[in-house]
């Protein structure tokens, strides 16, 4: 996943009538899915072999770094390999933006008022605390999108590693299918402990920096927030994306193996988070906990700018 975007403004939000307030928010959330799905685009090739690399064989790996991982997904399976299991974040996008938006938007006016109903300003641990509200809530519409496209990203190493194996399922629409089937509306949140423990402080970190960046550059240059230029929101976006894999990666390798496990409990190899994270450990230490982290590196800054700068410009065009 690519971290978030959100509007730039560092203050509290302002008080909206009801039907002001539901316009903005639909004007966020449309704005947000655009930013998200350019992100999708560009950012989903390098999610592919991060999640691959994360879970390949340590004793006998298909990959042996991620160069020959990019060049043989191209090899076996075209352009389209880098871009297997993307229909589930595409057709998430929505539901993650509108959970994303709306918790963010929620927890900065909690917040931001005194038990009085007044407001008071927002200090910057504050954004630190609502992106942990924030990744929380999200955690629910994030972890089946990333569950359904990390199921269908691994197909190609079961079936390289055996030669007997055949796909259960070759689409998101009948992986949605197979594991309602099995465990019925639990199924798709097969991974949801470690969704939570990875988007929680990740959010955290990557919406406080974001915004303490921000308010370093505006107090620095004696601007308003709503001054400062696209190019550094941008770069802000960009390197709090970056902070936000630095702080939780090896979490995010324990999310990856439990989501690309069987869909079928009894059969499952990663039951729980501290379970996979002791497995994760026997089979190759430190190492094994940062496995795919060079391309989730490469990804992070360029995808959550361009992210970012797609969402100024929507937003822009919808205010005009």
């Amino acid at each position: 996943m690519a971290a978030p975007a959100f509007n730039t403004s560092s203050g509290s939000p302002p008080a909206l009538s009801p039907n002001a307030g539901a316009i903005k928010l639909a004007k966020d959330i449309f704005a947000g899915t655009c930013g998200g799905i350019s992100v999708t685009l560009v950012g989903h090739p390098f999610d592919t072999l991060k999640v691959r690399l994360q879970s390949q064989s340590m004793t006998n790996p298909l990959y042996a770094g991620v160069v020959d991982c990019a060049r043989k997904t191209i090899q076996w399976e075209g352009l389209g390999g880098l871009y297997k299991g993307v229909t589930s974040p595409l057709m998430g996008q929505m539901f993650f933006r509108a959970s994303l938006f709306g918790a963010f938007g929620a927890s900065k006016r909690w917040l931001g008022t005194n038990a009085d109903g007044s407001s008071k300003p927002l200090v910057t641990s504050d954004f630190y605390k609502a992106g942990a509200m924030t990744g929380f809530v999200a955690a629910f519409s994030e972890g089946p999108i990333d569950f359904y496209k990390s199921q269908i990203q691994v197909q190609i190493i079961r079936s390289k590693s055996n030669p007997d194996y055949k796909a259960p399922y070759t689409s998101v629409l009948a992986a949605i299918k197979a594991t309602i089937k099995e465990s019925g509306v639990r199924g798709p949140f097969q991974g949801l402990g470690a969704t939570l423990l990875r988007n929680v402080p990740a959010n955290a970190v990557y919406l406080g920096n974001f915004e303490l960046m921000k308010r370093m550059y505006a107090t620095h240059y004696n601007i308003q927030p709503a001054e400062i230029p696209g190019a550094v929101v941008v770069l802000s976006a960009g390197l709090g994306g970056l902070t936000y894999w630095l702080a939780i990666f090896p979490v995010d390798c324990i999310k990856s193996a439990m989501q690309t496990d069987n869909i079928i409990k009894s059969q499952r190899k990663y039951t729980d988070v501290i379970s996979t994270a002791k497995l994760l450990w026997g089979e190759g230490g430190v190492s094994r906990f940062y496995k795919g982290f060079t391309p989730c590196l490469l990804r992070a800054i360029p995808a959550n700018g361009i992210m970012l700068l797609t969402v100024e410009k929507v937003t822009t065009a919808l205010s005009q």
